[in-house]
């Protein structure tokens, strides 16, 4: 049987607040260069199907920021927050959304997952602990 997670989050000012449930899957750390300057280190990311999340406030805050030819970064217009990584136009993963697990009310019940994106990791990142590296999505 398949553990469920049942997740509450928001940005810093609470613009923005979403809840939902969903399969309980290990949180990967992307390391790529576009993870890097968008939140200065690791992007830590839940994913979770697109229509199991429910926003409770403030989705018109959400602006998206179109990072590459198949994926939008969302964030909260008033404070910034970074959100969400969203394949939308990724057939692969277009129904799925990923959230920044700093931005989820504590405890998420969530693990630790790989570590993605590692040849593209910083200089003066170590990766130190156990789980899987992986140098790109593989």
């Amino acid at each position: 049987m398949t553990k469920t997670i049942e997740f509450k989050g928001r940005c810093l000012c609470g613009a923005v607040a979403f809840e939902g449930a969903a399969p309980d899957e290990p949180v990967s750390s992307c390391h790529c260069k576009q993870c890097r300057q968008w939140g200065s280190g690791p992007f830590d990311a839940y994913s979770v199907p697109l229509a199991n999340l429910k926003f409770t406030s403030g989705e018109d805050a959400i602006k998206f920021y179109e990072s590459s030819e198949f994926a939008r970064r969302g964030f909260c217009s008033k404070c910034g927050s970074s959100l969400f990584w969203h394949a939308d136009r990724h057939p692969d993963w277009k129904d799925r959304i990923a959230i920044a697990v700093g931005t989820l009310e504590q405890p998420t019940g969530l693990t630790a997952g790989p570590h993605i994106f590692c040849a593209a990791k910083a200089d003066y990142h170590e990766i130190k602990d156990s789980r899987p590296q992986y140098a790109g999505e593989d």
